[in-house]
Formats: structure tokens, C-alpha cells, sequence
């Protein structure tokens, strides 16, 4: 069954998360094979949250660009560098297809060879030597075992033409000859007792009994076959290994992880059908074929506390979105299909998510019922922002008859481990950010929770610098940086030096100055944006 990843924003919060983990949950209570993911690294009051209900941490997802994994290459098809030509060309004919990857016995590629190759190598062949194994030539001549000494053949291949006496003089017997020879006991007695190593015995020709105890003793191989010797000649070199004619030129290899487009980018110019497939340890994993490419298995995805693709993992352009869960303003993301848009004015995802619990009939576990309770808890400030609602308080009440916590006691103690002041400045800032377009400009909202604002505030000039860098990274033409103090109930403000005018109109304050604290200012979503995209888009 297909996957579908279900992930909050970019720079996740606590309600983002415990949203990505709870709808996840509920999918694959409804069958749906759904897996939880993160598009940033978690903060502290989060990691407290799923550390107190004992929930592991999501997986970090990179992006969700199509990767060759997700195209319907051929899996497992390769083969060993002990089959036969004729094997190979066989396995070619019955695949319909016109190359095969070649592997050693760990599956790790040795060569590529295509059907082109084995035709010129076999029509150009002069060379009259074996190197195979004992069954490669008895199934390639549908031969029948007389004497096997030996699993590896390696020698001169050799046919008997010549008159005994002419034979004795003009051809040399040793070790390393395979000779291919009638009902001629003669020369058969003259190959054994030379010790050579194999004898093909054409037409299914008698070998005497004291012919086979002798090649026993002397360890040379015989296989009889009803072929002629004609035909016989003329397929042997077909049980040779696949690895003795195989080109020394490396072919062009693709991994799993490779990203389509890139792939697509660099073979445009190349005139090549057949790219073996690797994964990360070099494990050969199949074939792709160029020509075959016809149906993209684009990754499914839900969105959930976000809609707007710059706040997304990268790559959600070549990703199917199959539902969006989210309480912000609708932004411009759009999709090749109707799907389900589940949008609410409330002040926590997880309330939202807590209703489709309802209507689909799943039971809440303790578990589930505190990743939610949490995740209104922190975006609605323990219902201090202006973005609560009578629902969340509700919500929230019905969900702590399963948890049965002492929210003011819990509350407190999750805000105090999100609000510790860690890491440096760029990632201090970095934490939460979200960025929002109005007609062609953008602007970036940061905030921070925390307790001890004069650490920030006595470091303001430091702060300032990197925002003005953090600006030119995420080529944003505004960035706001909200340094957010729960017991005050207010916000102080940071702003790149093009943007003070702009928050002093957007804000209506006159005197307005990087540093100044915005009474009852908690809520970037309810108190910042859209203020600032009424002044954009005047």
C-alpha cells in the first residue's frame, strides 16, 4: 500500500506536530498506511510533550521531490556474473528488454551489458577459449552428465577433424584443452590420459566404460550432448560467463535517491536507454529504462496547521496533496484535484483534528488525547491568545477527562521548558518562522516564547545583524522578529531597517522603534499578518 506522510510546517511547533502525529494516527486506524513527519527540527516544549505521553519523535522528511524510487522502474532485474550468455539473452528475450545489469553474488553492479553488446562480441569472437562452469555447457548443449571432476571450466576449446595420425602430430593435449569430438575412441583415450579438461561428446556417442573410469581417476570432465558438431561449435561459446565479455567502460549508473528532475536534466543528452539502478550500500536494485517512463508515482501528502507552500517541504510541487487540515487563512496553494480542505476559525489544529476523531468513530487513547490537549494548549497560550475560541476551551475540557491533568500545573511546565533561551542567535531566530506573500512581496514572521526577553534585548544590535542576514538567505523583502513574554501577555519587536516603517503604520504606532513592547501583542496568525497584508495590498 502507497504511503502518505502527514507533516506540519517548516519550522514545526508543538501544535504542528502533535497534529502530524494524531491525523496520522487516525489514517491508519481507517486502513490507510499514513506516517507522521517533521520538515525541521522540534523545539523544547515539544520534546517535553512527547517525552510526558511517551511518543516518539517523528522522522525528519527532507522533501517530497520524486525521487527515482518513485517511478516504476523494473525492481529486480538483474543477473549474476556466473549465468551464461545464453542465460543472459534469454532473460532479455523474456523481459522485453534490450540491456540487463550484471552483479557479483553480494548484488553489488559489475557492468551493464545490452543485446547489442552480446551480438558484436559474439560475431566479432575470436577467441576459442571457455570460462564457465560445468552447468552452464550441459544446459546450453541440453547435454547429459558422463564424468563432472570439476565445478569451473577454463581452457582452449579444441574439435577433433583430423585423421589420428594427423590429429597426434598437429594438435597439442594438456590441462587446459576442451575437446569436442564423435564416437572416436581412439582420440577420446588419447584426450584422457593427456588429462585434458573437458570432453563434449557429440551425437550422444557411446563412451566406453573403461574410457569413464579412467576420466575418473584422471579428473577430466565429459558431458555427452545430441547436438552435431557443427551445432555444437556454433552455440558453446554461448555457456561462456556473462562476465567474459563484458565491457570494460563503466555505464551510467542512477540511485534511489537520485532526484527525477536531476536525472532527467543530465541524461537529456545522452542516447542511452538502460540505467541500472543502485541504492545507498550499492545493492543493485533493478533496471530503468528511459523509454519505459510513462507514469510518475507522485508521493501522497497531507498537510496539516499550513497551506501555504513556502511554509512546506520542498519539492510539494511534484507531490499529489490529498488533504489539508489547517486554522490559518487560506493561501494561494493549489492542487491538480478536488481534495478535502478541513479549515476552521479555531485556535489549535488539534481541535479540528479532534472532531474528525468524532465523526469517523475512532477512540481517543490518553496518548492521543494529550498529544491534542498539548497542541491547543501551546498555540492557544493556555487560552491567553486572541486566537482561542469557546471550541478549543471546550475541546480541550473533553479531552482532559481521558488524560485527567492538572492543566494549570501542566501548562506551566511545558511553557517554562519551551521558553529556555538556547542555541545561537541564527537559531534562536531560525526557530519559528513562517514566511506569507501579498501580490508580489513577501514577508517573515518570527517568534520566540520565552521568559528572559532582556537576554535578547541587552544582545539587540547582534539580533538586528542577523536578521538584515537572515532577510538576504530567504530573499524575503520584510522580517519580523517577535520575542514573545507569556506572563507580561506582549510582545517586543525586531524588524530588518526597511520594515520599522512599515510595522509603524501596519501597527499604528508613530513611534514605534526595534525593541518596543506591543501590549496584549501574543498571536503572530490573529495580530501580526493581517495587519501587515491589509498595508501590503493598499
Amino acid at each position: 500500500m502507497e504511503k502518505l506522510y502527514v507533516f506540519g510546517h517548516m519550522n514545526p511547533d508543538s501544535d504542528s506536530v502533535c497534529a502530524a502525529i494524531t491525523l496520522a494516527n487516525l489514517k491508519r486506524h481507517l486502513g490507510i498506511n499514513a506516517e507522521e513527519r517533521v520538515l525541521g527540527d522540534i523545539n523544547k516544549e515539544t520534546e517535553f510533550i512527547l517525552n510526558y505521553f511517551k511518543v516518539k519523535p517523528p522522522k525528519y522528511l527532507n522533501d517530497v521531490k520524486l525521487k527515482i524510487k518513485d517511478i516504476n522502474y523494473r525492481k529486480g532485474l538483474y543477473m549474476g556474473v556466473h549465468d551464461s550468455v545464453q542465460e543472459v539473452y534469454n532473460y532479455m528475450l523474456k523481459e522485453s528488454t534490450t540491456g540487463v545489469p550484471i552483479v557479483d553474488e553480494d548484488k553489488k553492479l559489475v557492468n551493464l551489458i545490452t543485446a547489442k553488446d552480446i551480438l558484436n562480441k559474439l560475431l566479432k569472437l575470436e577467441d576459442n577459449t571457455l570460462d564457465t562452469s560445468y552447468e552452464n555447457i550441459l544446459n546450453t548443449l541440453n547435454g547429459k552428465t558422463i564424468v563432472k571432476a570439476t565445478k569451473e571450466i577454463k581452457g582452449t576449446l579444441k574439435a577433433v577433424a583430423f585423421a589420428h595420425s594427423t590429429f597426434e602430430n598437429k594438435v597439442v593435449l594438456d590441462e587446459n584443452s576442451c575437446l569436442i569430438v564423435g564416437d572416436r575412441h581412439y582420440i577420446i583415450d588419447l584426450a584422457i590420459r593427456n588429462k585434458v579438461k573437458l570432453i563434449i561428446v557429440v551425437g550422444n556417442s557411446k563412451v566406453k566404460k573403461e574410457h569413464i573410469d579412467l576420466a575418473r581417476k584422471n579428473k577430466v570432465n565429459i558431458i555427452s550432448t545430441p547436438l552435431n558438431t557443427f551445432e555444437t561449435s556454433r552455440i558453446i561459446m554461448y555457456s561462456n560467463y556473462i562476465s567474459k565479455i563484458l565491457n570494460e567502460k563503466e555505464p551510467y549508473i542512477i540511485h534511489e535517491n537520485d532526484y527525477y528532475t536531476d536525472f532527467e536534466e543530465w541524461s537529456r543528452n545522452i542516447k542511452i536507454d538502460n540505467y541500472p539502478v543502485l541504492d545507498k550500500n550499492g545493492i543493485c536494485k533493478g533496471l530503468l529504462r528511459k523509454s519505459e517512463i510513462n507514469k510518475l508515482k507522485k508521493k501522497q501528502v497531507v498537510l496539516v496547521d499550513h497551506n501555504e507552500s513556502e511554509q512546506s517541504a520542498h519539492g510539494l510541487e511534484e507531490a499529489k496533496i490529498t488533504e489539508i487540515v489547517d486554522h490559518h487563512k487560506i493561501g494561494k496553494i493549489s492542487t491538480s484535484s478536488p481534495i478535502n480542505f478541513r479549515n476552521m476559525i479555531v485556535g489549535s489544529t488539534n481541535t479540528i483534528i479532534y472532531f474528525i476523531y468524532k465523526e469517523n468513530g475512532v477512540k481517543i487513547t490518553k496518548q492521543i488525547a494529550g498529544l491534542m490537549l498539548s497542541g491547543i494548549i501551546s498555540d492557544t497560550l493556555m487560552f491567553k491568545s486572541p486566537t482561542t475560541t469557546e471550541i478549543d476551551k471546550k475541546v480541550v475540557n473533553e479531552l482532559n477527562k481521558i488524560c485527567k491533568l492538572n492543566l494549570e500545573k501542566y501548562s506551566k511546565e511545558m511553557f517554562r521548558k519551551g521558553t529556555v533561551l538556547e542555541g545561537t542567535i541564527k537559531e534562536i531566530i531560525g526557530r519559528d518562522l513562517k514566511t506569507f506573500t501579498s501580490g508580489d512581496t513577501s514577508f517573515t514572521v518570527s517568534q520566540v516564547f520565552t521568559m528572559d526577553y532582556e537576554e535578547i534585548l541587552n544582545k539587540k544590535e547582534e539580533y538586528l545583524n542577523e536578521i538584515e542576514e537572515k532577510k538576504q538567505d530567504l530573499k524575503t523583502d520584510h522580517f519580523i522578529f517577535l520575542i514573545t513574554d507569556i506572563i507580561q501577555s506582549g510582545s517586543y519587536i525586531l524588524t530588518d531597517k526597511d520594515t520599522i516603517t512599515l510595522a509603524r503604520i501596519a501597527l499604528n504606532n508613530s513611534k514605534l522603534t526595534n525593541g518596543t513592547f506591543l501590549k496584549n501583542v501574543v498571536s503572530r496568525k490573529k495580530q501580526i499578518v493581517p495587519l501587515f497584508i491589509d498595508i501590503l495590498e493598499k
